[in-house]
């Protein structure tokens, strides 16, 4: 099974992830990132798009990897990561699905005012990441479109990461 962590930067996903990890036995986090930068790292570089997200080999890598990992180990994966285009989520979904990998899928969410205070205050990409703060409309669009219908949703405006984790967990095991 995979436990996918969606959600916007400054929401919490890498930190709930690992506390996700250490709640569930048997499971591995693996960050989908990891794919896109062995892609960034060819030589020459892929046409530059502004995000490998929207490079066409990083969604079935995403796929392929996974699904060869769980293959390999068994057990879950925690997966934190965002992804926003609808047709992405559909496009790893739904080969997850072809390959018989169960997916659920959480959205970790937190309003604007918290996700801006977070990505202030950053110790890891640095506070007001431009990066960061770039995602904050698309990932309103995206809730407020397909998101959050997609997925079940965590608020995490008031919850800590420790609790939020706890919350992915008991659903799971649910």
């Amino acid at each position: 099974m995979i436990v996918w962590l969606n959600g916007t930067h400054g929401a919490g996903k890498t930190t709930t992830g690992a506390l996700v990890q250490e709640l569930l036995p048997d499971s591995r986090v693996f960050d989908a990132e990891k794919v896109g930068e062995a892609l960034m790292d060819i030589k020459p570089p892929l046409p530059w798009t502004g995000n490998f997200q929207h490079w066409p080999p990083w969604r079935p890598l995403v796929v392929e990897t996974a699904r060869r990992v769980l293959d390999y180990t068994g057990g879950t994966l925690v997966m934190p990561m965002t992804v926003l285009v609808e047709e992405y989520w559909r496009e790893i979904s739904g080969g997850l699905s072809e390959h018989g990998v169960p997916v659920r899928h959480f959205v970790l969410h937190a309003d604007q005012e918290t996700l801006r205070r977070r990505i202030a205050g950053d110790t890891v990409t640095g506070p007001d990441s431009p990066f960061r703060l770039a995602y904050l409309e698309p990932y309103a669009e995206a809730a407020r479109t397909w998101l959050h219908a997609a997925a079940e949703v965590v608020d995490t405006t008031r919850l800590t990461p420790a609790e939020a984790a706890r919350r992915i967990v008991e659903s799971v095991k649910g």
